[in-house]
């Protein structure tokens, strides 16, 4: 499968491997009575990296290079609205040399479509130059797994 956001319909829990679960919150409606299209990018941030951290078994904040956000993308499907308990479905659609990109899919509980569907593209860099690093290897090793887990 390619980048998520740029599929027709929404992914199904199929499309992904990995699930991490979130629940809505209070803040996260705006005056329209749904989750604020900005609170998916938080539910993206929250997954990768609480999957990234329960992966490796280390503390990601700690390690010589670390990942920064460059490139996100969402494309909504459904609303969602608080209180709901959510699933978020994570894939990698590609490992470079320096970089991760990540594909998402946020679920309603119990539902088999995607509400949103999203791409997160982490570069790591060295954490004290700022300067583009190779991926530590204890990510490399959990983000290849994840990356060969749909295709197996």
């Amino acid at each position: 499968m390619s980048d998520a956001t740029s599929r027709a319909l929404p992914p199904t829990r199929a499309d992904f491997p990995v699930f991490r679960a979130i629940a809505t919150r209070w803040m996260d409606n705006d005056h329209y009575g749904h989750v604020n299209n900005v609170a998916y990018y938080s539910y993206f941030d929250t997954a990768v990296n609480g999957w990234l951290i329960e992966a490796t078994g280390v503390d990601i904040r700690t390690l010589p290079a670390i990942g920064l956000v460059v490139e996100t993308g969402c494309r909504y499907f459904k609303p969602l609205s608080f209180p709901e308990e959510l699933d978020v479905g994570l894939g990698i659609d590609r490992v470079g040399g320096s970089s991760i990109t990540y594909r998402l899919g946020i679920f309603r509980r119990g539902d088999g479509d995607a509400a949103a569907a999203g791409k997160f593209v982490h570069v790591y860099v060295d954490a004290t130059t700022r300067r583009k690093a190779a991926i530590p290897g204890s990510i490399r090793a959990v983000a290849d797994k994840l990356a060969a887990a749909l295709w197996l």
